[in-house]
């Protein structure tokens, strides 16, 4: 029996585990297959609070993990396969030990839809990106490229036209699927340059070099052609990783999960923190906040919960 287990290693899991750890919870955490989140394969972070000369990310996911160690909190770098919701206590699984808990902070985080396309891997965090919010500042002057057709990719172009020289809004189909507001503000923004019918089968750049550019190809004729740029942002959507919850937490239509205004999911003593509920921000800065939100809750969960008297069998949720 732990008082809190925190499944997910980002920003969201990390600050609730120094939180949860400040409050004597001891919490364990499970950090997934990619520890550290997102932030792990972003080159530098400019936008996080207390580092002016800014930071890269793996390294301020490093000093998250130290922190959280140094405060009493147990990683174990493993995957959670199943848990059970429907009871008290609450059930998480591995694929070797099942743990029970009084309370749960859900802090698995989103992650990005990719083209694969050859060069994509290999130049994330060296022209590639998922995000202009997060890495519009370094293409200052530069030539970029966004790929997609939906309100995220418009809203990437028009964030970007703010630094970037200019921008190609590369869609496959003959017209945008954004809002419309958002389509006339890309259409009259003159950095901005559809370039419509059209896919990407290659990003092209080297490790020394990052990105140099995108080979294009028009599917109505058929014809590929090269396109010279710096930068390359994907933004064709995110999926939240939240398979493992289908069926115990209530979620959106995308598999977001659904909190009430605060981080308190569908089931009692599951708060959830971070972008596997934030499908609009999606920031590292944003995701920390709602990680010290939902271990404040918790704790005052788990107090609330000590208070009481329970019968030795199981309660239902």
């Amino acid at each position: 029996m732990r008082s809190l287990i925190i499944i997910g290693s980002g920003p969201a899991g990390y600050t609730a585990a120094i939180y949860a750890a400040r409050a004597d919870l001891e919490p364990l955490l499970f950090t997934g297959m990619q520890m550290g989140g997102q932030l792990t394969i972003t080159e530098a972070v400019e936008n996080f609070p207390g580092f002016p000369e800014g930071i890269l990310g793996p390294e301020l996911m490093n000093r998250m993990k130290q922190q959280c160690e140094r405060l009493g909190t147990e990683i174990r770098m493993e995957e959670v396969a199943e848990v059970d919701f429907t009871y008290h206590p609450l059930t998480v699984k591995t694929a070797g030990d099942a743990y029970q808990a009084k309370a749960v902070i859900v802090a698995t985080g989103a992650s990005a839809r990719k083209l694969g396309v050859p060069g994509e891997d290999a130049l994330v965090g060296k022209g590639v990106s998922y995000c202009a919010t997060c890495d519009a500042f370094f293409f200052k002057g530069k030539r970029v490229a966004v790929v997609g057709g939906g309100d995220s990719a418009l809203e990437e172009a028009t964030i970007l036209a703010k630094v970037a020289d200019s921008v190609h809004l590369i869609h496959r189909r003959d017209r945008f699927r954004g809002g419309a507001a958002l389509q006339a503000r890309v259409e009259a923004n003159p950095k901005i340059t559809p370039v419509m019918e059209s896919i990407i089968e290659e990003v092209l750049g080297n490790e020394t070099d990052g990105v140099t550019g995108a080979r294009l190809k028009h599917l109505p004729s058929g014809k590929t052609s090269d396109l010279e740029i710096s930068g390359f942002f994907a933004a064709i959507g995110h999926d939240p990783n939240t398979e493992i919850f289908r069926g115990q937490l209530e979620m959106d239509k995308e598999g977001y999960i659904r909190t009430d205004d605060r981080t308190h999911t569908s089931a009692k003593g599951v708060f959830a923190a971070g972008d596997v509920q934030d499908a609009v921000f999606r920031q590292a800065v944003t995701a920390a906040g709602s990680g010290c939100m939902a271990a404040l809750e918790a704790d005052r969960f788990i107090a609330e919960m000590e208070d009481r008297v329970y019968p030795g069998d199981r309660s239902p949720s």
